[in-house]
C-alpha cells in the first residue's frame, strides 16, 4: 500500500484516538469489537462510530464482521500512528519520496525541522516476499501467537539498537537518532549501494575494508548475517558504510561459523565477478586461465580468508551486552548434556535391537527343524507308495490312490493312467507282462514325484503359518451360509 501522508495533516484528534483505541485493543485482540474500541476511545454520544467512518474511507482500519463486528489495524494505519509520533516528538516535519524497498521494510526520505534530511526505516515484515520470520528469526522467542505489526516492532527496536551500540563502537554505520512502533529514524547516508557500482578506483582497498568489518564484527561477538553487496553503500571517496541490521546474531550461536564463512564468501564473489579482482592478486580471468577456477575456499592462508576461530569474541562482548540471538555458554552446555544423553539412548535401544534379532533367529531355527521333521516325513511316505507300485501292489481295478494329508486333512486322488491316450481303464492282472508294469510304473512316477513335491510345500507353510486357515470376512455373508451370485444389471458382467 502507497504511503501517502497528505491525509495524516486532516487528521483530526478524535479520529487519532480512534486509532489509537483499536492499537491498544489489538494486543490481546486479532478483531477488535467495536463496543471494545468505544470504550477505550471514550469519546460521548458515540463519537467513535462517527470517527471510524473517517478512518475506513482512508483505509486505516479494516472491518471485519465474519465472526463478530470488530475492526482491525492496517500497515497504513500503524505508519500514521508512528509518523505522527516522530512529528509530536519534534524530530521529522515532513515526508518525502521513496528511496527504498527491500524484502521486509521501505525507506523514505524525512526533513527535520531545522531542515536536514534524513531516512526514515519502516519495517513491513508479513509482506508476500517475505513471510517465514518464524524460522529465519528469533523475534517470537516463547510467545506462540503474534501479529505482522508487532514483529515488525520487535524487528524496528532491533536494528536500533544494533546501529546504536555499533555507531557507539566506531563501526561506519548510520548514526541511530530515534525509534517508535515499526521505524526507525536515522541519518541519510550520501552513497550508493554496492551493487549499483561498476567500476572503482581501488577495488583492493575497498576489498580490504570490507573484509576489515567482518573480522571486527567477530572480534566483537557479532556476525552480520546478511553481508553483501546490498548492504553495503559506497560514497564518491569509496568510503564504505554497513547498513541492515536485524538479522545479525552472537558468535555463541550454533550455526555461526556458517554464517560468518557465508558472508566471507559473498564478498569474495562479487568482487571476482564484478571487478574480476581477487586476493592473489590476479584477476579472476587469470586464475581460471591457471586452472584455479576462482577462489579456493579451502586455502585460508593463501587467499587470505579469516578464520572464524581465532577471531571469535577477541575484543568486546556486544553480543551479550545487546542480547543477540544464540546460544550462551550455559545453554551450549545444556545442549553437549542434552546430546549426550541422546547417544546412551541410542546405545540401549541397539543393544535391545540386538537381543530382538538373537530372538527372532532362535524361532527361525525352531520352525526349520519342524519343517525338516515333515519333510522326513513326506519322503518315507514317498518311498513307501514308491515300493508298492514298484512292487505290483495296487489292484487292475483300482483308479485312483488316495494319500492321507496329516497337516490340513486333505486327500489327494492320484490316478494312474495305463493308456497312452491318458484316460484311465482297466487292466487285466492276467495279461499285464512285467515289463509292461515295470515301463507303466517308470512313466508314473515324475507326476508322482510332483504331487508328492506340492504336499510336502503345503504342509511346510502350514506349520510357518502356525496351521490357521486365512480366508476373508465377505467370503459368506447371506443367511443359511451360502453365497449371493446375483449381480446387478448395470455391472457389465454375466454368469
Amino acid at each position: 500500500m502507497k504511503l501517502d501522508v497528505n491525509v495524516l495533516r486532516y487528521l483530526s484528534k478524535e479520529e487519532f484516538r480512534v486509532l489509537t483505541a483499536v492499537e491498544m485493543g489489538m494486543k490481546n485482540h486479532e478483531i477488535v469489537p467495536a463496543e471494545l474500541v468505544d470504550r477505550i476511545a471514550g469519546l460521548k454520544h458515540g463519537g467513535a462510530f462517527k470517527n471510524m467512518k473517517t478512518l475506513l474511507r482512508h483505509k486505516l482500519v479494516h472491518h471485519d464482521s465474519s465472526k463478530y463486528d470488530g475492526y482491525r489495524l492496517t500497515n497504513l494505519g500503524y505508519d500514521f500512528l508512528a509518523i505522527k509520533t516522530m512529528v509530536s516528538r519534534g524530530l521529522i516535519s515532513g515526508v518525502g519520496r521513496q528511496i527504498g524497498v527491500g524484502k521486509e521494510s521501505d525507506i523514505f526520505e524525512v526533513v527535520t525541522p531545522e531542515g536536514e534530511t534524513m531516512a526514515l526505516k519502516l519495517h513491513r515484515l508479513g509482506r508476500t516476499s517475505f513471510r517465514a520470520v518464524k524460522s529465519k528469526r528469533d523475534y517470537l522467542k516463547h510467545r506462540n501467537s503474534y501479529s505482522w505489526l508487532y514483529l515488525s516492532r520487535l524487528a524496528a527496536l532491533k536494528e536500533y539498537a544494533f546501529m546504536k551500540a555499533l555507531g557507539e563502537h566506531g563501526f561506519p554505520v548510520p548514526r541511530a537518532v530515534d525509534w517508535n512502533r515499526h521505524c526507525v529514524l536515522m541519518t541519510l547516508v550520501e552513497g550508493y549501494p554496492l551493487v549499483q557500482v561498476k567500476k572503482l578506483q581501488n577495488p583492493e582497498r575497498a576489498f580490504d575494508t570490507i573484509l576489515g568489518l567482518i573480522t571486527r564484527l567477530a572480534e566483537h561477538g557479532l556476525i552480520h548475517c546478511d553481508f553483501n553487496e546490498f548492504n553495503l553503500m559506497v560514497d564518491d571517496k569509496e568510503n564504505i558504510t554497513m547498513i541492515d541490521f536485524p538479522q545479525m546474531v552472537s558468535v555463541s550461536h550454533c550455526n555461526a561459523e556458517m554464517y560468518f564463512d557465508r558472508d566471507v564468501e559473498c564478498i569474495f564473489k562479487f568482487f571476482g565477478k564484478r571487478f574480476n579482482f581477487s586476493p592473489s592478486g590476479l584477476s579472476k580471468v587469470e586464475s581460471d586461465m591457471n586452472g584455479g577456477g576462482g577462489v579456493d575456499s579451502n586455502n585460508e592462508e593463501g587467499d587470505g580468508r579469516p578464520d572464524f576461530e581465532s577471531v571469535a569474541g577477541g575484543l568486546g562482548t556486544l553480543d551479550k551486552e545487546l542480547s543477540a540471538s544464540g546460544f550462551t555458554r550455559k545453554n551450549q552446555e545444556v545442549l553437549e548434556k542434552f546430546v549426550e544423553d541422546a547417544e546412551g539412548l541410542e546405545e540401549e535401544d541397539s543393544s535391545e535391537e540386538e537381543e530382538e534379532e538373537e530372538e527372532e533367529e532362535h524361532c527361525i531355527v525352531h520352525l526349520q527343524t519342524e519343517v525338516d521333521n515333515v519333510d522326513e516325513h513326506f519322503s518315507d511316505l514317498s518311498a513307501f507308495n514308491m515300493l508298492s507300485v514298484s512292487n505290483g501292489e495296487q489292484e487292475a481295478g483300482t483308479e485312483s490312490t488316495v494319500l492321507s494329508d496329516d497337516i490340513q486333512g486333505r486327500s489327494i486322488s492320484s490316478t494312474l493312467s495305463g493308456t497312452e491316450e491318458g484316460t484311465a481303464t482297466k487292466l487285466d492282472a492276467g495279461e499285464q507282462s512285467e515289463g509292461d508294469a515295470d515301463s507303466s510304473s517308470g512313466e508314473e512316477s515324475p507326476e508322482m514325484q510332483k504331487r508328492l513335491g506340492k504336499q510336502r510345500r503345503r504342509a511346510a507353510a502350514a506349520v510357518r503359518t502356525g496351521g490357521r486357515a486365512h480366508t476373508s470376512r465377505n467370503a459368506s455373508k447371506d443367511k443359511g451360509g451360502r453365497r449371493s451370485r446375483h449381480v446387478s444389471s448395470s455391472s457389465g458382467y454375466d454368469f
